[in-house]
């Protein structure tokens, strides 16, 4: 396999409404947009075809394969990218997961991380969220390799524990993705935070895909998209409005800088 060295990732903040259609149709159209400034892997948000929120889980939970991964696997075979597919309800026999689908550039699945660390949270007076009252959590390690570095794979809260990207980097990966989608509350404590902290600590690339903000939603993602160096740098970073932001990851500052 030739190694190449600098290769272009993509982070698509994208707007998510309640129809599922609408988002998959937006999500299809922001990875050809990418794809066509030289993205050779694109990441998708969090909860991508789906409002975030226990209440919706169930109501947009899909089987995979199913209507919105066959729909991720003709966008990544399309545009001939390694496409992570944010996050999506899935449904296995009854049980409900945080998923996140990975497609290469044959459009193949080439993994499916389910979310390991749920989000229960309760801070009194700001905000109380518990993914554990309709989710089960997964219980697998998730990399996948590319032509220019192995990439390990997170979902939002399993970027707050740090083994896990220890144990992502001693494996040989040198970029970890993590769709999330920090609220008003945490997202301007700790989502920068946390991630210059994972990458200067395991001397990575980190980068995160959140949904962008919409101030109508029952829960309302802070945004900021952001990818980070390994010497924690914040190298490109969005607002809260949907956009797509572009990183040209450099595989050889890595080796000689960190």
């Amino acid at each position: 396999m030739t190694v190449l060295l600098i290769f272009r990732l993509a982070v698509v903040q994208l707007r998510v409404t309640k129809v599922k259609e609408d988002n998959l149709r937006r999500a299809r159209e922001l990875v050809k947009e990418a794809a066509g400034q030289g993205a050779k892997v694109i990441v998708l948000p969090e909860c991508f075809n789906s409002p975030y929120g226990t209440k919706f889980f169930p109501e947009y939970a899909e089987k995979i394969p199913g209507e919105s991964t066959e729909i991720l696997s003709e966008a990544a075979k399309e545009n001939g990218v390694y496409l992570v597919g944010g996050s999506i309800p899935e449904d296995d026999g009854g049980r409900l997961y945080n998923t996140c689908p990975v497609f290469g550039p044959d459009g193949a699945l080439l993994l499916k991380h389910r979310k390991i660390h749920l989000f229960d949270i309760d801070v009194p007076g700001k905000i109380r969220f518990q993914e554990s009252e309709t989710l089960s959590p997964g219980n697998s390690l998730s990399m996948f390799d590319t032509p220019f570095c192995k990439v390990g794979v997170g979902i939002c809260y399993d970027m707050r524990f740090a083994e896990l990207a220890q144990i992502y980097t001693k494996r040989g990966c040198h970029l970890l993705v993590y769709p999330g989608a920090f609220n008003m509350t945490t997202g301007p404590a700790h989502w920068e935070l946390l991630q210059r902290g994972r990458a200067v600590d395991n001397q990575v690339y980190v980068a995160t895909a959140s949904p962008a903000r919409d101030e109508t939603a029952s829960y309302v993602a802070w945004g900021h998209s952001m990818v980070v160096s390994p010497w924690g740098e914040v190298i490109s970073k969005a607002g809260a409005e949907e956009t797509v932001v572009y990183a040209d990851i450099d595989l050889q500052y890595l080796a000689e800088e960190c």
